[in-house]
C-alpha cells in the first residue's frame, strides 16, 4: 500500500514554517492520542504515522530529502526499520547513494571512494518510556558497523607495504575520455581517484582498511528529552577508508506512548475518571505522578466533566534544566450503570424533587435557549 503524503498526514501545506507543522502534529496527536482512544487500532496506527511524518519534516535536511526524493529518501533496500529500538534509515549514506545514483557516472564515479575517505554517518533509532525521558537514562546501543581493521591499522595494504603510483591514471587520480565534441574528466576507475594502488591488499579487509563488526555503546540519555531528539555521538559511525577519519553516530529517541499521561511539551495531561457522586458532593481523589509519587486532588461539589485541576511541579523536567513543569489532571464525570432497583428508585425520587431548583444550570440553560431559538423561528 503507496504511503500517504507526510504534508497531507499533517493536514499542511509544503511551504508551511515550522511553526505551523509543529501546531498541526500537536492537534492531531492529542486528538489520535492512544489514551483518548483507548483500543482503537486505527487511532493508533494515525498517531504512529502523524509522529513518523512530523519527525521527517521537523529537521531540515530530511524535509529537503522529502520534497525532492519523496518517501524514497527514507528507503533502501525496500525495507524500513520502526521505532522500536532497531536501525533505521542511514540518511547521510542513504541521500548520497541517490545522488551517487543520479549523477555518479556523470561526474565521475566512484569519486566517494577515494583514498582517506571519511567514513559514513549512522542513525540508530531507541525508543524510550516517559518514565525514562523523565528521570534519563544509560542506555546501551548495538550498532553493526565498519571499524578499522586490526590486522593492517587501517592502510589496507598487507604486512606495512606501501601504495606505488596508479598506471592508469600515471598519479592524478583522473582519467579522460573524449566523446565527439566533448571532452569528459572523471575519476579513475582502477585507483578510485586516489592517484596509488595498492599491490598486496590485507586479506581480512580485502584492502579498505575498516572491516564489519557490531559494537555496543553507551549513551547517556539526558532527563527531559522529548520524543524525535536526535542525540550525535562523534566519531562513532562507520571508520573510514584506508585510515580515512570515522562518521558520526546519530540516536534518534522516540518516546513510547504512556498508559496515562499525555506529555504536552513540560507540562503532562491525565484524563481521570470520577465517581458522579463524587463529582457532585465534593470529596478527594489519588492520582500517580510521573516521578512515581502519588497526588492528592480536591474536588469541589458540583464539578464539571472537562474541568482540568493544575499540579503544580508534577510535570517533566524541561531538558538541561533543574525545573518542572506543570501537571494538569482533566475530571471525566462518570455516569452509573449496571444500577441496583433501591439506586435507580433513589435516582428517580431526586429527578421528582429536582422541580424548580438549579441543580443543573448548564444543561437548564442549553434548553432555555432552545426554546428562544425555535420562539424565533416561528416570529
Amino acid at each position: 500500500m503507496a504511503k500517504q503524503d507526510y504534508y497531507e498526514l499533517l493536514g499542511a501545506a509544503r511551504d508551511a514554517d515550522g511553526e505551523t507543522l509543529k501546531k498541526a502534529f500537536r492537534k492531531l496527536a492529542m486528538q489520535y492520542h492512544p489514551d483518548r482512544n483507548p483500543g482503537d487500532k486505527t487511532a493508533e496506527q494515525k498517531f504512529k504515522d502523524i509522529n513518523e511524518a512530523y519527525d521527517v519534516l521537523r529537521d531540515e535536511e530530511k524535509r529537503a530529502a522529502y520534497d525532492r526524493f519523496g518517501h524514497a529518501a527514507f528507503e533502501q533496500g525496500g525495507g524500513r526499520a520502526g521505532a522500536g529500538g532497531g536501525f533505521g534509515f542511514d540518511f547521510a549514506s542513504g541521500f548520497a547513494n541517490i545522488f551517487d545514483e543520479m549523477f555518479g557516472e556523470a561526474m565521475g564515479g566512484g569519486g566517494r571512494r577515494g583514498p582517506n575517505t571519511r567514513g559514513s554517518d549512522l542513525r540508530v533509532n531507541l525508543s524510550i518510556s516517559l518514565e525514562e525521558a523523565f528521570q534519563g537514562k544509560q542506555a546501551k546501543v548495538r550498532v553493526p558497523t565498519s571499524v578499522t581493521c586490526d590486522s593492517c591499522h587501517g592502510s589496507g595494504a598487507a604486512g606495512g607495504a606501501a601504495p606505488v603510483t596508479c598506471n592508469t591514471c600515471r598519479g592524478r587520480g583522473r582519467v579522460r575520455a573524449t566523446q565527439g565534441m566533448f571532452t569528459i574528466e572523471r575519476a579513475c576507475p582502477t585507483c578510485h581517484g586516489a592517484g596509488r594502488v595498492i599491490e598486496k591488499p590485507c586479506p581480512p579487509c580485502n584492502g579498505s582498511g575498516r572491516v564489519r563488526k557490531e559494537k555496543t555503546l553507551s549513551v547517556a540519555i539526558p532527563r527531559g528529552v522529548e520524543d524525535g531528539t536526535r542525540i550525535r555521538l562523534s566519531g562513532e559511525g562507520e571508520a573510514g577508508l584506508r585510515g580515512g577519519p570515522p562518521g558520526d553516530l546519530y540516536i534518534f529517541l522516540s518516546v513510547k506512548p504512556h498508559r496515562f499521561f499525555a506529555r504536552e511539551g513540560a507540562d503532562i495531561h491525565c484524563r481521570v475518571p470520577i465517581r458522579m457522586s463524587t463529582a457532585a458532593l465534593g470529596g478527594s481523589i489519588e492520582v500517580p505522578a510521573i516521578d512515581g509519587s502519588r497526588a492528592r486532588v480536591q474536588i469541589p461539589a458540583g464539578t464539571q466533566a472537562g474541568h482540568q485541576f493544575r499540579l503544580r511541579a508534577k510535570g517533566m523536567h524541561p531538558l538541561n534544566s533543574s525545573g518542572r513543569g506543570d501537571m494538569f489532571v482533566e475530571a471525566v464525570v462518570e455516569t452509573p450503570v449496571n444500577l441496583s432497583k433501591r439506586q435507580r428508585e433513589l435516582l428517580e425520587e431526586f429527578e421528582k424533587s429536582d422541580s424548580g431548583r438549579a441543580t443543573s444550570p448548564e444543561s437548564e440553560g442549553f434548553f432555555a435557549k432552545m426554546k428562544e431559538f425555535w420562539s424565533d423561528l416561528r416570529d
